[in-house]
Formats: C-alpha cells, sequence, structure tokens
C-alpha cells in the first residue's frame, strides 16, 4: 500500500485538496493519502520547504509527497521528482526541496517531461498525480523524466556569519498555529559558530540571553500556581526540527498573545545573535 502525503497551499475551503485526493485513489484505490499541510500561505516556497523538511522522515521509508505549492509550469519553473533518503518528493523546481537537500543529498532527480502526454491546467492533479501513481507502482524515475544534478536554490534559507564569527543574521522562515516564531538558525550551527561562548539574540527591541530545552523550562514551579506570572513571557528554544524558535509560554492570540503578534515579528524578518567576550 503506497503512502502518499500532500503538502499544499490550497486551504480547505474550495475543492482543489479533495480533487487531488480524488484523483490519486482513483489511480490507486488502495493508497494511503495523508494530508500534511494544505494552509501553506499562498506561494511561500520557504514555509512549504519548512514543513516538509520537518514532517517527511516520521513517514515510513519509500512514502511519496506531493508539494502543491507555485506549482504552475513555465519555462521558469519546471517539475521534478526527487529520490532522497528513500522518500520520494514531487513538486516545482522552485526551490522547496532546497532546505532539505542542504542537508542530505538527493539519490536522484529527474526533470518530469510528461506535460505532452497529459492536457493539464492543474498539474498537482494531473501531472503531479500520474507520476505518484507511477512511482507507487514500483516505475522508475527516469520514465518520467531526464536526469539532472542541481535543483534552484532559495534565497535566504542559511543565516549569514559576520564580523568574523561574533554575530549571526537570521531571518523568520515560518510562524506556527501558536504564533511561535521559526528562525533559519538550527542548532548544530548555533553551536559551531558559539564554541561555548555567551550571547544575545535580539528580535526587533527585545533581548533573550537564554535558550531552555523546554517551554516549561521557564516556570518556576516553587511559586505556587496562582502566584506564577509565567503565561505571556518570552522564550527561546530550538524547537523539535531543531530549528531557533522565539516563543511565548501558553501563547494564545484572544489573551496572552503570541511571539509574532507581541514582539511584531513577520515572515523574513531579521532576528541576531552576538556573541559576546568574556
Amino acid at each position: 500500500m503506497a503512502i502518499i502525503t500532500l503538502t499544499t497551499d490550497f486551504g480547505t475551503k474550495d475543492h482543489f485538496a479533495a480533487a487531488v485526493k480524488g484523483a490519486l485513489l482513483s489511480e490507486l484505490s488502495d493508497a494511503k493519502v495523508v494530508d500534511i499541510s494544505h494552509d501553506i500561505s499562498p506561494f511561500s516556497i520557504i514555509e512549504a520547504a519548512y514543513v516538509i523538511q520537518s514532517a517527511f522522515s516520521s513517514f515510513p521509508v519509500g512514502s511519496i509527497h506531493i508539494i502543491g505549492v507555485d506549482s504552475e509550469i513555465s519555462e521558469e519553473n519546471k517539475h521534478i521528482a526527487v529520490q532522497l533518503n528513500d522518500h520520494f518528493f514531487i513538486c516545482a523546481n522552485n526551490g522547496i526541496m532546497s532546505m532539505i537537500c542542504a542537508e542530505i543529498n538527493p539519490q536522484k532527480i529527474v526533470e518530469i517531461n510528461i506535460h505532452d502526454k497529459i492536457a493539464s491546467s492543474f498539474p498537482v492533479l494531473d501531472v503531479f498525480v500520474k507520476v505518484a501513481a507511477h512511482i507507487a507502482r514500483g516505475g522508475t524515475l527516469e520514465v518520467v523524466g531526464k536526469l539532472i544534478t542541481e535543483i534552484k536554490p532559495i534565497k535566504n534559507i542559511s543565516p549569514v556569519v559576520k564580523d568574523e564569527g561574533s554575530q549571526v543574521i537570521g531571518n523568520v522562515i515560518y510562524i506556527d498555529h501558536y504564533g511561535n516564531v521559526i528562525t533559519n538558525i538550527k542548532k548544530r550551527f548555533f553551536e559551531s559558530i558559539q564554541k561555548g561562548r555567551r550571547f544575545e539574540i535580539s528580535a526587533r527591541n527585545h533581548k533573550f540571553k537564554r535558550i531552555f530545552e523546554h517551554y516549561s523550562d521557564i516556570v518556576d514551579f516553587n511559586i505556587p500556581i496562582e502566584s506564577r506570572n509565567d503565561e505571556g513571557q518570552g522564550l527561546v528554544v530550538f524547537n523539535s526540527s531543531e530549528y531557533l524558535e522565539i516563543a511565548v509560554y501558553r501563547s494564545n492570540l484572544t489573551t496572552v498573545g503570541s511571539a509574532s503578534s507581541l514582539l511584531g515579528l513577520n515572515m523574513m524578518d531579521t532576528v541576531s545573535i552576538n556573541f559576546l567576550k568574556d
């Protein structure tokens, strides 16, 4: 039984996601179709890259991942299928795969070339579904495309090191359901630059000098519950995907607010880390 995941910016109001699922089941009646997310911001390649990178490794080897974001084909936006870590990804060659490929080398990449055999104005429904079904039946990538060796990079995917290693400049790449702000600074990268030095994280006018292991580490459990004032406090953690995240403890947009709303942080805003001399 094939496992096929869907990550799109289709939302849930319209018929698009359901049509893709229906087409997959028409091709593969026993397929297991799993929604990763249909709430990617419209055309946000960086959001899609972060979500699929964070999710795909939880699925069994051999899973097929359709990414329907900015997928209209053009001379500058070809379609690709990628085999990586024994998973398969079908998407546009617009930078979405570059975040994953920066850490794991692809086993194989093809530029899909079956478009002349399929009349399509909705490539995720028509082309991507056909390619997914072909792979699920055991077909090779070379049948649906020509081998290529490189994929398009994505801008601002990597933080920048400045002033001879005394500063890291990162960017917000995702804001989650809780309003937590995720940057493009990964734990391993941070530690390789930090080298044990003290630091100060700056986000707009807010500064943090500690990275917690868990959200609840900000709570002083020695204080009685009725006397605590921990909800709404800002903190920094490395999240489950090991990205530096600025959060608000027990954030809630209708009550205490969130890191995004309280700190005024939006997509691609700058977050800097200054390493301090002892």
